[in-house]
């Protein structure tokens, strides 16, 4: 039994094609993924990047600085990520499954051309709007792909899940086995160094590779490169902060990008599974939606809470956390598990009306998803950059300035889409899709009673 309705929402003519609950719910589930995406891209955007995963160590390591970082982490860090990731890949066959119906053959066309323009707005984003952490030219350029697995039943896209699941634990345990090995033999090389043995060229080569990482590890390598980092990102004026994003982003967007493709990847097809088995859209049974939430949440958050415990108790130190390692890496397995679990606990919550009614609140937020990302990298620039407080708030503080954000983008988001068919860079994007210029702002009630205008499709 459906928790949706099958029938469109009560709206006026002029809306954009018929909003039904099932596109409310997604649209509220995006808004709800964009705010913990903000709550993770904030501590980047408002401090070194360093920071991002640990805890500034000349700062308190204690009290609200600590619970911002480990509730923050435990909740929002990759699965905020992969929820946004799964839903663009739901979206992707909505999308197509409707081009086809209307467009026939010029799908393609109209497909290929709509992600090749997000591509430009992650440039947009990445280059010009100073953000060296964008996701939308990833999406762009991995949504290439996407499109000859449309027709493919959820069973079916189940398996390049299992594959990408497969292949980035693989991938991200090969470093991880790399530095506990780095760490074993370098500790037994300086057994030997302290017995008076004589070295082998491997032995001294393990060695050296042993007191390179330890070196990096310290404390005073750590300032060094933070301190390197405020310096390019404040005081070397815009040009140094142009200069370093640039250097920065384009590693991001070649080299990350080559060794970390299958994290999102591996959402697409996750999300896409979930669209077409109906799961996302409230169609399974209540038992599956129980166990799944159960066991997601169960996994998920609680890898991720022995994880974060390791992490404090270590001090955030990289050798110790590599020694007490497994020698698997699972968070790829872990994020699945927990936005797995996150959507099924909100399927289950927004069966209940009072729930609905606020978690309703996220949805003109998500309908306007694509403008409210890239408008957070405009206020995080001229709020860290412009007034000049870059890594001078504390970890809490940095949290409330994204709760202010994300508020005030509930309510403009509300109060434009009253006004406006759609965003305005959600507006852009579709003008340039379709190659003709799209309906923007709705209609006057006289207009709308008169038949003055058409809804965009």
């Amino acid at each position: 039994m459906s928790f949706f309705f099958d029938k469109p929402l009560p709206s006026g003519a002029t809306d954009p094609g018929p909003v039904t609950a099932r596109m409310v719910f997604l649209d509220a589930l995006r808004g709800f993924a964009l705010f913990g995406i903000l709550v993770m891209n904030i501590m980047e955007m408002g401090q070194p990047t360093f920071f991002y995963f640990g805890m500034d160590p000349a700062r308190p390591l204690t009290g609200a600085n600590f619970y911002t970082w480990f509730y923050g982490s435990l909740f929002c860090e990759g699965s905020m990520r992969g929820l946004f990731s799964m839903l663009f890949g739901a979206g992707t066959l909505l999308l197509l499954d409707r081009l086809e119906v209307k467009y026939n053959t010029l799908a393609a066309d109209i497909y290929y051309r709509r992600v090749l323009w997000l591509i430009a707005f992650g440039l947009l984003n990445s280059f010009v709007f100073l953000w060296f952490g964008d996701v939308l030219y990833f999406y762009g350029l991995l949504a290439l792909f996407l499109y000859p697995f449309r027709k493919l039943s959820a069973r079916q896209l189940m398996l390049p899940v299992f594959f990408l699941l497969a292949f980035g634990v693989f991938r991200e345990s090969r470093p991880l086995l790399e530095k506990q090995e780095t760490i074993r033999n370098g500790r037994t090389a300086e057994a030997r160094v302290r017995r008076h043995q004589n070295l082998t060229a491997e032995s001294r080569a393990d060695l050296e590779k042993w007191q390179t990482l330890k070196k990096q590890n310290e404390i005073s390598a750590f300032n060094a490169a933070v301190k390197d980092e405020t310096f390019k990102r404040t005081a070397s004026g815009v040009s140094g902060l142009i200069s370093w994003t640039t250097e920065t982003n384009i590693w991001w967007e070649s080299t990350f990008l080559y060794n970390n493709w299958w994290d999102i990847s591996l959402m697409f097809f996750l999300g896409m599974a979930f669209y077409r088995s109906g799961f996302l859209l409230g169609k399974a049974r209540t038992a599956t939606y129980v166990l799944v939430s159960f066991v997601g949440l169960s996994v998920g958050l609680g890898y991720k809470f022995f994880e974060l415990k390791a992490m404090y108790r270590a001090q955030f130190d990289d050798v110790q956390l590599a020694e007490g390692a497994w020698p698997v890496a699972m968070n790829q397995i872990r994020r699945v598990f927990q936005v797995s679990g996150y959507v099924s606990l909100l399927i289950l919550l927004y069966r209940l009306r009072p729930f609905r009614s606020l978690f309703n609140i996220f949805a003109p937020a998500g309908r306007a998803a694509l403008s409210n990302y890239l408008f957070q990298s405009v206020i995080a620039a001229l709020v860290f950059y412009a007034l000049g407080i870059f890594g001078k708030p504390e970890r809490y503080e940095l949290f409330g300035i994204a709760a202010g954000i994300f508020i005030i983008q509930l309510v403009t988001s509300y109060l434009w889409l009253k006004y406006f068919f759609f965003g305005p860079f959600e507006w852009l994007w579709r003008t340039l899709t379709y190659q003709q210029l799209q309906p923007f702002k709705r209609p006057s009630r006289n207009q709308v009673g008169t038949g003055g205008s058409k809804s965009p499709q």
